[in-house]
């Protein structure tokens, strides 16, 4: 059973500021509440084919994965991919400008469990909404009080 989470907000800043601060990975622990630490794989800047790991907790677990970057268009599009562990991911992010100046962030995650993890499936799915959810509260809460 494949797993696929798209959330969305609307973050009271321009999409270039929006989009510099998601895309940047170092920025990442300081709004997903389940990666604990970033590392560089690739020297950064984030371009087409970088490499970072990320370490998190989800569902109780510490995990370990590392994403490449497969499509980058700045201030619009992230697409990162992860072949790692028995939960193959890829990670979307979208930029789009909203009503008033605003952007519209979406974050996308979707991939192909093997394994318990197909069995545990609709759970994960239900945790990963409820999580994006969260991260993209953090997120637009960030942005819009600094």
């Amino acid at each position: 059973m494949a797993v696929d989470v798209l959330t969305e907000t609307v973050i009271d800043r321009p999409v270039t500021e929006v989009a510099a601060y998601a895309a940047d990975p170092d920025n990442a622990p300081s709004w997903y509440a389940n990666i604990a630490s970033v590392e560089w794989v690739s020297e950064p800047p984030l371009r087409l084919g970088s490499r970072v790991t990320f370490q998190a907790q989800f569902l109780g677990r510490t995990l370990r994965y590392t994403y490449e970057i497969v499509e980058y268009e700045p201030g619009e599009r992230l697409v990162m991919r992860t072949a790692q562990g028995p939960f193959p991911m890829e990670t979307t992010y979208t930029w789009t400008s909203a009503d008033g100046g605003g952007t519209r962030m979406t974050l996308r995650n979707r991939g192909e469990p093997s394994g318990f993890s197909r069995v545990a499936a609709p759970m994960m799915a239900t945790a990963m909404r409820r999580a994006n959810r969260a991260d993209l509260a953090r997120i637009k809460d960030l942005l819009e009080t600094t």
